[in-house]
């Protein structure tokens, strides 16, 4: 990736790393690289609920309104209401204003085309090159040639009522409990749920501006796993601050994670006929269970690398509609654009109403192996060097000759960080364990 935008657009820390002039210059590069050839652009923004959202849209909004773009402000939403709403509402592009699992100091601005997809490489890098290397001048527009600024007053609704419309069974009654990390999930879920008729228990719904993902949301499960428990709930779903991902929590207060939640879905997708190509699409770094469940129930799996962006490429490049990561990002492709953490959860009831059973029968049919994660921080060269050492890739092949069938490795460079990461998994924990350290050991000798 580039040098603004990483896996999932610029980030940082907000008036810091992701300053107003930043963002501004955003809003202009965004402008003239998306929307060339249209000669009154309109984008689009939403925000979550951090105490920086506000200044950063200002500033988005100041830089596209410079250019000549008319502006629509959405207000707090998730980041999948502003891909749906996008192409919903017709718009040449879309800005979400979020760092989605993140403290609340950070933020971030993603972007999405007209038809409600994140950018490609090649267009993030053409804004690139426009912000850092003044490859472009933006237009300056003046007098009536400036943009304008709007305020949306049926965003909200009308992403709900879209939402809305997936679900395909009755579970009103059902009790149920919701933990929205006080983002962006605590301006819809209350009036999706309750609209379906469940009897929810609504958890961190009462952002501050600075409480976003505190010890909540779907990164900080331990809090909704007690409520559900506490209060006889079926189960329990997290959002993360911009509800684009989502866990689930089952009756007995156990995690569902997106492997497993990917694997029930993908089954009853099958079972009803309607699971394109008998395919789902996951990353490397999904459980060796998935692909064994899979297996046993004759499911087709691609494996795409890390980051929900290459699991949406592979869907769209072969026609699969169902896709994610274990993080919880779950793309229904026949229904969304990008990952959605309430569309997944209304998609998740679906398959319990259907079936009967509880969540934790459901989620029982994918066993999952021990995993560790080693992270080892190397100087720059050293992450450079990594894909030509050959003591540190005999060390991998003999760990995997070792392993067998019983287990597999997998070490990779940090798309964001100074780190190589090795996992490995396994049946037998206090063997992966040893032998990831071994791995890790060779990994700092050699490029730390």
């Amino acid at each position: 990736m580039g040098r603004l935008f990483g896996t999932d657009g610029a980030r940082g820390v907000a008036n810091s790393e992701l300053t107003p002039e930043l963002a501004m210059n955003i809003g202009r590069a965004a402008a003239c690289v998306l929307t060339q050839g249209t000669n009154r652009p309109r984008f689009l923004i939403g925000k979550d609920t951090r105490q920086s959202s506000d200044m950063l849209e200002a500033a988005l909004a100041a830089g596209l309104c410079s250019v000549g773009a008319d502006v629509l402000l959405l207000g707090v939403v998730p980041t999948p209401a502003v891909a749906y709403l996008v192409k919903h509402y017709g718009y040449d592009a879309g800005v979400m204003i979020s760092a989605s699992h993140n403290p609340c100091e950070f933020n971030g601005i993603k972007l999405f085309q007209s038809t409600g997809y994140k950018l490609p490489d090649e267009i993030e890098n053409r804004m690139e090159a426009i912000i850092l290397d003044s490859a472009e001048v933006p237009p300056v527009k003046v007098g009536g040639d400036v943009g304008k600024i709007t305020y949306s007053e049926t965003a909200v609704e009308d992403y709900v009522e879209h939402i809305k419309n997936a679900a395909q069974a009755d579970c009103s009654g059902y009790k149920v409990a919701f933990d929205c990390a006080n983002g962006s999930a605590s301006a819809t879920a209350e009036k999706l749920f309750n609209a379906l008729g469940i009897d929810a228990v609504y958890t961190a719904c009462q952002p501050n501006g600075t409480n976003i993902n505190e010890n909540c949301g779907s990164t900080h499960l331990e809090a909704l796993q007690k409520t559900v428990v506490e209060n006889g709930c079926r189960l329990g779903f997290a959002f993360d601050g911009d509800a684009d991902r989502m866990l689930a929590v089952d009756e007995n207060g156990d995690t569902v994670d997106g492997d497993k939640i990917i694997a029930i879905c993908a089954q009853y997708m099958k079972e009803q006929g309607i699971l394109k190509n008998n395919t789902a699409v996951v990353t490397v770094m999904s459980n060796m269970g998935f692909f064994k469940f899979c297996k046993e129930n004759a499911i087709a799996c691609e494996k795409t690398a890390v980051g929900d962006r290459y699991v949406l490429e592979n869907m769209l490049a072969n026609g699969h509609n169902i896709g994610g990561e274990q993080s919880g990002h779950v793309i229904f492709l026949d229904h969304a654009s990008t990952g959605d953490g309430q569309l997944s959860a209304v998609m998740l009831l679906n398959v319990l109403a259907h079936s009967g059973k509880p969540l934790s029968e459901l989620a029982a049919q994918m066993q999952v192996y021990p995993q560790v994660l080693v992270n080892v921080r190397v100087t720059a060269q050293g992450k450079a060097a990594y894909a030509e050492d050959a003591v540190i890739h005999e060390k991998i092949a003999e760990a995997e000759q070792s392993m067998g069938d019983a287990g597999r490795v997998l070490v990779r460079l940090s798309g964001t960080e100074p780190l190589i990461r090795v996992m490995l998994e396994g049946e037998d924990l206090d063997q992966i364990t040893t032998i990831a350290n071994e791995i890790a050991a060779v990994v700092k000798e050699r490029l730390s």
